[in-house]
């Protein structure tokens, strides 16, 4: 029974996403568009969350190199440690990693700000007043999300590289002209285009569930602290299911 009313739970909550999201694309996007209110969202999401994946990229580049190298070592292809650092983090390390710290931060801001705003009824004010809050809440921020977690991931990439050709001076030598051409070369475009296009989704599902999240929110504070966290676990799960997803279909386009 309890089986029975978990799985009637979760048609509920997909049917009710697939439903907010469906209203996006039905009222989010169509004129009169928000401009303001989207560049200030863009530097909020953007922006602001730029050191925190900056940081997060630089060590994650640096941690790989050197976990890396000795194994490389042991077989005899040190040599190739740019080429799998490079085709590691941009195909699918730095895109995953980039988007699921983007939804920690990005995700449950999302979600306590805009349940703090339904718990205080700032939203049905909005409404009274003539503003449609669909329209400068949620269309904005997801627009600022889809956006800027590609520009994110493109700049983590660069940033993870670099923290790579540290590790690999750790313990050698190598001129960063030598290093980035190594990892260039190995690189192609069915390589970083998937890994592009499949950041646009997680940015999408990223600003999707936090906004749902957030208006969705009920029960005074205490609803404003699930929204923030349910967002942020949401987020993630469906960033993993994307990524197979993404990984299953340039399979079939033979990218991979």
């Amino acid at each position: 029974m309890k089986l029975f009313l978990r799985f009637k739970n979760f048609l509920d909550e997909t049917g009710k996403v697939a439903s907010f999201t469906g209203r996006f694309f039905s009222v989010g996007i169509q004129p009169r568009y928000e401009n303001r209110e989207l560049l200030n969202q863009c530097y909020k999401i953007g922006y602001l969350s730029f050191p925190l994946v900056g940081l997060t990229s630089f060590i994650m580049g640096l941690v790989l190199t050197m976990q890396l190298r000795p194994s490389l070592v042991d077989y005899g292809v040190e040599s190739q440690l740019p080429v799998m650092v490079g085709l590691a983090i941009v195909r699918e390390i730095g895109p995953v990693i980039t988007a699921l710290i983007f939804a920690g931060k990005i995700g449950s801001s999302i979600g306590a700000e805009l349940g703090s705003m339904k718990v205080t009824e700032q939203i049905d004010a909005m409404t009274v007043s003539g503003i449609k809050p669909y329209k400068y809440l949620v269309a904005t921020r997801v627009l600022a999300t889809t956006l800027m977690l590609p520009l994110l991931t493109i700049l983590g990439d660069g940033i993870s590289l670099f923290g790579s050709y540290l590790g690999v001076n750790i313990r050698s030598v190598t001129s960063i002209d030598l290093f980035f051409l190594q990892v260039f070369k190995s690189l192609d475009f069915s390589d970083v285009l998937p890994a592009i296009i499949k950041t646009l989704f997680f940015g999408f599902a990223v600003g999707i569930v936090g906004c749902y999240k957030g208006f969705s929110s009920s029960k005074g504070t205490q609803g404003v602290g699930v929204s923030a966290n349910s967002a942020v676990v949401l987020s993630s799960v469906m960033i993993f299911v994307i990524d197979l997803l993404a990984v299953q279909i340039t399979e079939l386009m033979g990218l991979n």
